[in-house]
């Protein structure tokens, strides 16, 4: 090959390379800010009122007659009401409610992201009827509970175990049984997957579970037709630079496959974010030798209970 081929070659290629690079750079530049402000927006407490002890959703029909059929029923019991408080592995100071029905057995409800333990009343019915006390929380970062950034169940389910350990102490609990609603769900197989996890807790359910926080974002992020690339990449570096989280190793679908206690998934065929077939995968792998998956033909995500 002629000399002056070989370095029109090279400087062609270095052009190529050069504006990949250039192209690259210009693209972060543009987006970077967009994705901090996503992850602030959707994963950062940034004042009291955030996350607060209110309705999240004012707008949507349905959350808003869960909310109030809820707070009836909280109001029914209020008789039973024993406001409780922890402080957490890392200091922070956790607050909830707990139900006294004079039982053995306590259900600690894990509310979605953005919601605090009013939102819980809602799911606390059947656990009454069915003869267990209700611990309704405020998840770090929600209604009074301390905290910033949320870690998507990582730090969570460490909360999650140092309430199971106070219901222990404090009221005699013989079992625990974690009822999870969506992001919830991390926190409990987090939580009943860890080396440190009580032997009260002996029993979960979890509602519209995730394999992993990112499928289930991205899935959001469609649904409001948002361009995901690089913007979903980037929140969740987000997540990992702030909380420690690594959202595809601190994942219910890596850990399911330890749980030993027993498991009942539930899972709407309309669910949106965390999608049927995930909830196949997540059956198939759990380790439990006492699970059952039941379907729901109507309801959206969160929402099968009304």
């Amino acid at each position: 090959m002629p000399e002056i081929l070989k370095i029109i070659l090279i400087v062609l290629g270095s052009v190529v390379i050069l504006s990949l690079i250039g192209g690259i750079v210009f693209m972060l530049i543009k987006t970077i800010p967009i994705s901090n402000m996503v992850y602030k927006k959707q994963l950062v407490r940034t004042s009291g009122e955030v996350w607060g002890r209110n309705c999240s959703a004012p707008e949507n029909e349905e959350q808003v007659s869960m909310w109030e059929e809820g707070c009836a029923w909280a109001d029914k019991n209020k008789d039973r009401i024993k406001e409780v408080h922890i402080v957490s592995y890392d200091g922070l100071n956790l607050y909830g409610e707990f139900f006294d029905f004079n039982s053995d057995n306590t259900v600690i409800i894990l509310p979605g992201r953005c919601e605090c333990l009013k939102y819980s009343y809602f799911y606390a019915k059947p656990y009454q009827d069915a003869g267990y006390n209700v611990l309704c929380i405020d998840t770090r970062c929600h209604g009074l509970s301390e905290g910033t950034h949320s870690s998507i169940g990582k730090k969570e389910s460490k909360d999650v175990i140092a309430w199971a350990n106070f219901l222990q102490k404090e009221f005699n609990t013989k079992k625990v049984c974690l009822h999870c609603i969506c992001i919830g769900s991390s926190s409990g197989i987090l939580a009943l997957t860890n080396k440190n996890c009580p032997s009260i807790i002996q029993e979960i359910c979890v509602e519209g579970c995730f394999t992993n926080f990112r499928e289930s974002f991205k899935e959001h992020m469609i649904y409001e037709k948002r361009p995901t690339f690089p913007v979903l990449d980037l929140v969740m570096l987000n997540i990992f630079f702030h909380t420690g989280t690594n959202v595809l190793l601190d994942s219910p679908i890596k850990k399911v496959g330890k749980i030993k206690a027993k498991t009942l998934f539930l899972h709407t065929e309309l669910d949106l974010f965390s999608k049927p077939e995930k909830a196949v995968k997540l059956y198939e792998k759990c380790g439990s030798d006492n699970k059952k998956l039941v379907w729901f033909k109507k309801g959206g995500h969160s929402h099968i209970r009304i």
